[in-house]
């Protein structure tokens, strides 16, 4: 379980293909801190911690998982946004985030607001929806929808976050991965059970 409150950015040292799965090597400042087996956000899909180095640690992803999300377009030095998974006893700053990608969302706009940025994502699937000041992740960052339209919504980025994550390097186009609000989808899962 996550919150959307992204740590920091971890880089992409080395990518390697097995079969069909994909193994990253990442570099952050706490990897001397993780353990084998722990559960982290990378760009908002939850990956296991299977290996750690010296200075590097790896996680793999499965063809499910780069099938749901865009780690599969990663690239070595690549910038990735890393949240440790929630503590019982601490905050929830963003929103309760599974670190489960729902699908993947595609920028189609950035607008300056001349000190926030207002950015503009489409997506495919009709089978989740968000809603006016609800909460969306983008990329494992917890985000409130400001706009909410079909198959479209954007979200308004403060400068801190646009400096601190990936959101920042973002261009028109770019690919994103998305979770929506567990709690939308469990109300939208009863209303269509109901009907």
């Amino acid at each position: 379980m996550f919150t959307g409150i992204v740590e920091e950015m971890a880089i992409i040292d080395e990518i390697v293909q097995e079969g069909a799965n994909t193994h990253f090597f990442l570099k952050c400042s706490f990897t001397s801190e993780l353990q084998i087996d722990q559960s982290i956000s990378h760009n908002g899909a939850c990956l296991t911690v299977v290996e750690i180095g010296e200075n590097r640690y790896k996680v793999t992803a499965i063809a499910e998982t780069l099938h749901r999300t865009n780690l599969g377009k990663l690239k070595t030095g690549d910038k990735v946004n890393l949240e440790r998974c929630l503590r019982l006893n601490q905050r929830i700053d963003g929103h309760i985030v599974q670190g489960h990608v729902d699908q993947i969302g595609t920028l189609e706009s950035i607008i300056d607001e001349n000190g926030s940025y207002k950015l503009v994502f489409s997506y495919i699937s009709n089978e989740f929806i968000t809603v006016n000041k609800g909460s969306i992740c983008v990329n494992g960052v917890s985000l409130t929808v400001v706009d909410s339209l079909e198959n479209s919504f954007s979200v308004a980025v403060i400068p801190y976050t646009w400096e601190h994550t990936n959101l920042g390097n973002l261009q028109v186009g770019d690919e994103v991965n998305l979770e929506f609000d567990i709690l939308g989808k469990y109300i939208q899962k009863y209303i269509e059970k109901r009907n």
